[in-house]
């Protein structure tokens, strides 16, 4: 948790501070790591592929793990994998896929610079939204990728990496623009690619959003 002194240089900053839900609190309190480095990198992600907490292991083909640079400043989340991430075990592929890369080029990044991960390990059927259930039973994974790679900046994409992350409900078009924090690390959030890919008229605040990211990690 953040002691007063960095609450006030976030405030200084002008970055929001958004109250964390005590069930995170929690979980966050009980991370553990039997190993550290590449040890605890595979035993979080064996963890992650035998897991079989919320019923999405019998209908998924295999779980999406995260993928990247496990130092990365830049930590990307999005909600959970759809077909084309299922199929290949990779988050963010297929058509959004290459618009994220195309956009994280526009200010200078590789994929392979950055590391990207969703909330969710599995696909739900059909792609449809998270369960509340499901989001509490995956949440610990993601903390722990969190605080192993420990980012110098968190972008969500879509409004339900926001929303969970956030702990809000607040609109995309409110969210945009400004810079939150979770755990002490700077948030931003901005659209899906995939919304992107059907209201391609918000591209252009999208890139303006990635143009703020790159600055944030100067």
């Amino acid at each position: 948790m953040m002691d007063n002194t960095n609450q006030q240089y976030l405030q200084a900053m002008g970055i929001e501070l958004w109250q964390e839900r005590d069930q995170e609190r929690d979980q966050v309190s009980d991370t553990t790591f039997e190993g550290q480095g590449d040890d605890a990198w595979q035993e979080l992600k064996q963890q992650v592929e035998g897991c079989a907490l919320c019923g999405l292991e019998k209908t998924r083909t295999q779980t999406v793990f995260g993928v990247g640079n496990r130092q990365a400043d830049l930590l990307i989340i999005g909600e959970a994998p759809g077909a084309n991430e299922d199929k290949q075990g990779e988050p963010f592929v297929g058509r959004a896929g290459m618009l994220l890369n195309a956009m994280l080029h526009a200010i200078g990044l590789d994929r392979k610079d950055i590391y990207i991960a969703n909330i969710l390990k599995c696909r739900p059927p059909k792609n449809r939204d998270p369960l509340p259930r499901e989001v509490e039973l995956c949440t610990p994974y993601l903390q722990k990728q969190l605080a192993l790679i420990n980012p110098k900046l968190i972008v969500t994409v879509g409004r339900i990496a926001a929303h969970f992350l956030l702990n809000t409900k607040e609109s995309m078009g409110k969210l945009r623009g400004k810079t939150f924090a979770y755990e002490g690390i700077p948030v931003v959030a901005t659209y899906h690619p995939a919304y992107l890919l059907r209201s391609p008229r918000e591209k252009a605040k999208s890139y303006q959003d990635f143009l703020r990211i790159k600055e944030l990690l100067l």
